[in-house]
């Protein structure tokens, strides 16, 4: 215990180094939680080729393995940082609580959770409960959480076709084989739908003398529409809070609100038009001029 105790500490000094690293990427993050041996790792393994350790063993992940993914056919958010962290147990050692809470330091800075649930597992629904139990405690049960039924492989065609259908049927659910890659695409398709909801809309004119700013909407963000225009380069897009505040100064809209309200006029105000300096009237307003 003593040994697993300086372990664990040491992990906490490099996360809290790699976090600064993380946090100027801008990129979304997603921590991979959930009982001991549900299959994390290779899940992360499969989707990054991380190389992580998979090994069926108690605490086998405690220096958490982060990678870039580039999910394919996210359009969302095309990157994001991965991240596997320590096994969920019962009944831990009480004096082994307080340094095992400090390992999931990840899980509270996180964007959005993959709760990994090995239903091959006879008590599944238990070890479910325990982990939705200590995210409530360490206050993250309120982000996002993808719930990844994985082990399918383990089961029986019926069982498996059963979860299938269930997680289907309900929200941010997804039944998936980490060993064989089947349900990875509806994965990264939950995962999309998932952190939908950080992005937000923004309409810019950025200078040609700022092409960092274009380089980091295409690396975190997703473009809907781009053109270079004489006195910069026109983009709707959609693209993190934290970076929508950065670029406000290129904004053709005011406020959020404001792009909001031009949504609801659409028929009236063409805002993608009036970005590309070719605005028109809609057809009722010319309709009526003509009268006139």
């Amino acid at each position: 215990i003593i040994v697993l105790k300086k372990k664990i500490d040491k992990v906490r000094q490099h996360r809290a180094i790699h976090r600064k690293g993380r946090d100027r990427t801008k990129l979304p993050v997603l921590s991979l939680v959930g009982y001991t041996n549900a299959g994390k790792s290779t899940l992360l393994n499969q989707l990054t080729n991380a190389g992580a350790l998979a090994h069926d063993m108690l605490f086998a992940t405690l220096d958490p393995t982060t990678r870039k993914v580039k999910l394919p056919g996210c359009k969302t958010h095309p990157e994001v940082l991965l991240t596997d962290t320590v096994g969920f147990i019962q009944k831990l050692p009480t004096n082994l609580v307080a340094a095992f809470r400090a390992t999931l330091e990840e899980v509270q800075e996180a964007d959005v959770l993959v709760h990994v649930v090995d239903v091959s597992s006879p008590v599944w629904t238990k070890q479910e409960r325990a982990v939705r139990q200590v995210l409530a405690e360490i206050k993250a049960s309120d982000k996002p959480i993808v719930t990844v039924f994985n082990k399918i492989d383990l089961l029986s065609s019926e069982d498996a076709e059963y979860l299938r259908y269930e997680a289907a049927c309900n929200d941010l659910q997804v039944a998936v084989s980490s060993i064989t890659g089947d349900g990875l695409v509806d994965f990264v398709a939950t995962v999309e739908e998932a952190m939908s909801g950080m992005l937000t809309q923004v309409e810019l004119l950025i200078p040609y003398s700022q092409g960092q700013e274009m380089n980091m909407i295409h690396e975190v963000g997703a473009v809907e529409t781009i053109e270079y225009q004489e006195k910069g380069t026109y983009v709707y897009a959609r693209v993190p809070k934290s970076l929508a505040s950065r670029l406000d100064q290129y904004s053709l809209v005011s406020n959020e609100d404001d792009l909001s309200e031009s949504k609801k006029d659409a028929e009236k105000i063409d805002w993608v038009a009036i970005g590309r300096g070719r605005h028109t009237m809609a057809k009722d307003d010319n309709e009526q001029l003509l009268d006139e």
